[in-house]
C-alpha cells in the first residue's frame, strides 16, 4: 500500500479513486471492473417480519447528498477510468436499479461504447421482507469499450466452453457470495456487497488475456484481485477504506495461481495456424487413395496426392467437392468428410487438430 508508482501491479492503493486513477499513466490498463457505491437512499432500518434488522448497506461511503452529487462523482471517476484505459480496453460496471441507469447515461455521455448489458440473476437473492415490491433478484452489468472503434478482447471460445459448448448469453445465473467465500469480521460480514468469485471469473476470462492489467477502483475486500491472480492476470486495486484494503491484501496473498498459464486461456480458432488439407496428406496422416465419406456415408471421394479430392463427378478441394456432391453453395469440408480409423468413423478435422498440436 502507498503512493502509486509509475505503474502499479499487484498492489492495493489506498485513497481517492479519482485522484489515484488520474495519477496512473494514460492508456495503461487493459480492463476495469467497477462496483461503485449504489447510492441506495435508505430511509431508516429495514427489518424482517420477526423484527430483526436486515444487514444491508448503510455505510457512510454509500451516502450522497443528492442525485446531482452522485452524478458528479460518477462522471469524475468514469472520466479518470477512461483516461487510464488503453485504446482497446474495456470497462465493466455493475449496479442495481438505484444507480445503473445513471451510470449508463454517464458512460454514453463520456464517449464509452456499450457492448453488452448483462443481467446477473441471483439464485439466492435476499427476500423482500415488507412484501410491497417484487424481490430484487438481479443486478445489471454494463460492458463497454473505451471507444466505438476499439479492437477489444472477447474470448468467445472460452465463454462457449464455459457454457457447455453453447454461446454464452447475456443473462447469468449465479449465486450471491455466501459460505466460506464470504469474508467475516467478528462473525459479521466484512463487506456488505462482496461479489462472488464466480462472477469475476466469468468477467475476467471473457475480456482479458493472461498478463493483461486489470484495475478495480472500488476494490473492497479484493474479489477482483483474487480472481485476477488465480487467472494469471496482473491487477491494481484502489480502495479508500484501509480496513477493507488490509482484508483484501491478506486474502489475495493466500491465492495460489494456476501452475501452468496455458490452463487459463482458450486460444481463439481465428488465431490458430491455418492447416491446408494437403499437409495432412504429405505428412502421411492420410494416404493418397484413402476413401472419405460424409457422416451418412451417402457420398464418397478419394484423396489425391496433392491434397484435392475426386468423386464420381467432381474434383477439387475438400470444401468444393463437399459442396458439389450435396448441390450446396458452400461446405466446411473439415467437418463434412470422415475417414475410417480402425473401424471408427471420424471427421478429418481431428487430423487438423492433431497437426496443430504437433506444430505448437
Amino acid at each position: 500500500m502507498g503512493d502509486p508508482p509509475e505503474i502499479a501491479d499487484g498492489r492495493i492503493l489506498v485513497g481517492d479513486c479519482v485522484a489515484l486513477m488520474s495519477a496512473l499513466p494514460p492508456g495503461s490498463v487493459d480492463m476495469i471492473f467497477a462496483d461503485p457505491p449504489y447510492n441506495l437512499q435508505l430511509k431508516g432500518e429495514l427489518r424482517r417480519p420477526n423484527d430483526t434488522v436486515v444487514d444491508g448497506v448503510d455505510e457512510e461511503w454509500d451516502r450522497f447528498e443528492d442525485f446531482a452529487t452522485y452524478d458528479r462523482f460518477t462522471r469524475d471517476w468514469l472520466a479518470a477510468a477512461r483516461r487510464a484505459l488503453k485504446p482497446d480496453g474495456t470497462l465493466w460496471v455493475i449496479g442495481s436499479y438505484h444507480n445503473i441507469y445513471r451510470l449508463g447515461t454517464a458512460l454514453q455521455d463520456l464517449g464509452y461504447w456499450i457492448l453488452n448489458e448483462v443481467v446477473w440473476r441471483k439464485t439466492n437473492p435476499m427476500p423482500n421482507f415488507r412484501g410491497r415490491r417484487f424481490t430484487n433478484a438481479h443486478e445489471t452489468l454494463i460492458w463497454c469499450a473505451r471507444d466505438p472503434k476499439s479492437r477489444y478482447t472477447f474470448n468467445y471460445e472460452a465463454m462457449k466452453a464455459l457454457n457447455d459448448g453453447l454461446q454464452m448469453r447475456s443473462d447469468w445465473l449465479l449465486p450471491i457470495c455466501t459460505g466460506a467465500e464470504r469474508l467475516r469480521t467478528d462473525g459479521q460480514k466484512a463487506h456488505p456487497t462482496q461479489k462472488p468469485e464466480a462472477l469475476l471469473h466469468r468477467v475476467i476470462l471473457a475480456a482479458t488475456n493472461p498478463g493483461d492489467l486489470v484495475l478495480d477502483p472500488f476494490f473492497g475486500t479484493g474479489t477482483t484481485g483474487a480472481v485476477a491472480r488465480r487467472l494469471h492476470r496482473r491487477w491494481i486495486g484502489i480502495e479508500r477504506e484501509p480496513d477493507y484494503a488490509a482484508l483484501a491484501e491478506n486474502r489475495i496473498a493466500a491465492i495460489v495461481p494456476a501452475e501452468d498459464p496455458t490452463l487459463v486461456t482458450t486460444p481463439s480458432r481465428r488465431a490458430e495456424p491455418r492447416i491446408p488439407f494437403g499437409w495432412i496428406v504429405e505428412r502421411g496422416l492420410l494416404q493418397p487413395g484413402a476413401v472419405l465419406s460424409d457422416p451418412t456415408r451417402r457420398f464418397t471421394a478419394r484423396v489425391r496426392a496433392d491434397g484435392t479430392l475426386i468423386s464420381a463427378e467432381h474434383r477439387g478441394s475438400i470444401h468444393q467437392v463437399g459442396a458439389l456432391v450435396q448441390g450446396a453453395s458452400a461446405c466446411n469440408g473439415w467437418t463434412f468428410w470422415h475417414y475410417d480409423h480402425g473401424g471408427e468413423f471420424r471427421p478429418i478435422d481431428l487430423l487438423r487438430q492433431q497437426m496443430r498440436t504437433q506444430l505448437s
